[in-house]
């Protein structure tokens, strides 16, 4: 019986597996590059609405998120509470009644403390997803410690020197004074008399120049190395999706 010989067959078989392979791996390569050319062109034309807008809401998927309602409402509760807390201890603790060991310790360890508050917040700022909203709670925790650290002071040094200062200081004259210090709108009814009253006085005064100017300057830098953080990892992010 004759046999057939089917290897052209066979080659001609092979050539057009291998072709429409090769056609199939194109159309698919394009469609990727197609769906990329998609995303990058949506990116830009947020960045240009963005930017039309005058606004510093960058694109979805490119920088930091706008926080949500509850993670305001949130923050404000829990600022609410903190500074609830501070008065309510403030108010509480019988500075009237300490020696000026006692008052001289409580100053320190107080300062301490404040620089140690500032450098835990920097660093929730830099971990935070919304560091702007972070920032903004840990000046409003931070401020008021400083301000109730200050006035605890002049009131126990107003007890024991009762001379120290134009009236007698309770805790909410002792507050009134710290403020009107702090804000710089000068003195009214109530001035530092002595010496130690006056150098008292004066140490706020340069805590507020150069630690609150150092601390804006620290957390508004934390903030923004913050953003820039979590821009590059969302910039990656969206590189990784382009690549596939």
């Amino acid at each position: 019986m004759p046999t057939t010989d089917n290897g052209p067959n066979r080659s001609r078989d092979g050539r057009a597996a291998r072709a429409g392979t090769t056609a199939g791996s194109r159309r698919a390569g394009g469609r990727a590059a197609e769906r990329a050319s998609i995303r990058r062109a949506r990116r830009a034309a947020e960045w240009g609405r963005a930017k039309y807008a005058g606004s510093w809401a960058a694109p979805r998927g490119q920088a930091e998120a706008r926080p949500t309602y509850r993670r305001i409402v949130w923050t404000v509760l829990r600022v609410v509470g903190a500074v609830a807390v501070l008065v309510t201890v403030y108010y509480l603790l019988p500075l009237d009644h300490s020696s000026t060991t006692a008052t001289t310790t409580m100053l320190v360890i107080g300062l301490a403390g404040f620089i140690a508050l500032v450098a835990v917040q920097v660093r929730s700022i830099l971990r935070a997803a919304h560091p702007g909203l972070r920032a903004v709670e840990a000046l409003a925790t931070s401020v008021p410690y400083f301000l109730l650290l200050f006035a605890g002071t002049y009131v126990s040094l107003a007890a024991q020197s009762p001379g120290s200062f134009g009236a007698p200081l309770s805790h909410t004259q002792g507050l009134y004074f710290t403020v009107t210090v702090f804000s710089t709108v000068g003195f009214g009814d109530i001035t530092a008399k002595t010496d130690t009253a006056q150098l008292m006085v004066t140490v706020q005064m340069l805590a507020d120049l150069v630690v609150f100017g150092l601390a804006v300057k620290v957390v508004v830098g934390a903030v923004r190395r913050g953003r820039e953080r979590r821009n590059a990892e969302m910039s990656a992010r969206a590189g990784a999706e382009d690549g596939e």
